[in-house]
């Protein structure tokens, strides 16, 4: 989608990531590309082939920031997350492994 390099996953850490254990945003851009990375590192806190209620999605994403039903539909707008139409169950359908570069542990 975007061609993104390490200085530019590192500069969003120094300056947006407030906290990495737990992971805490002080904002979610409104530049495509820098959404784009906050949402590649939120993913690493999914599990491959597990089904989450949209409370457990919520109880994964509210520590983050404050507008977590935002990062919610940006995760599932952005094609990370998959849902029933009826939105009660969602789970991860990005590969895990494509974005290894994000997981925001091991930066």
């Amino acid at each position: 989608m975007f061609d993104i390099t390490e200085a530019e996953i590192k500069g969003i850490v120094e300056t947006i990531v407030i906290s990495k254990d737990p992971l805490v945003f002080s904002m979610i851009p409104a530049r495509e590309k820098k959404k784009y990375i906050i949402l590649c590192m939120i993913i690493h806190y999914f599990e491959k082939d597990k089904k989450y209620s949209e409370k457990e999605v919520n109880e994964i994403l509210r520590p983050m920031f404050e507008d977590f039903v935002m990062m919610r539909r940006y995760l599932v707008d952005y094609n990370f997350l998959d849902r029933t139409t009826d939105g009660k169950s969602y789970w991860l359908v990005a590969n895990l492994e494509e974005y290894k570069q994000f997981d925001i542990r091991n930066l």
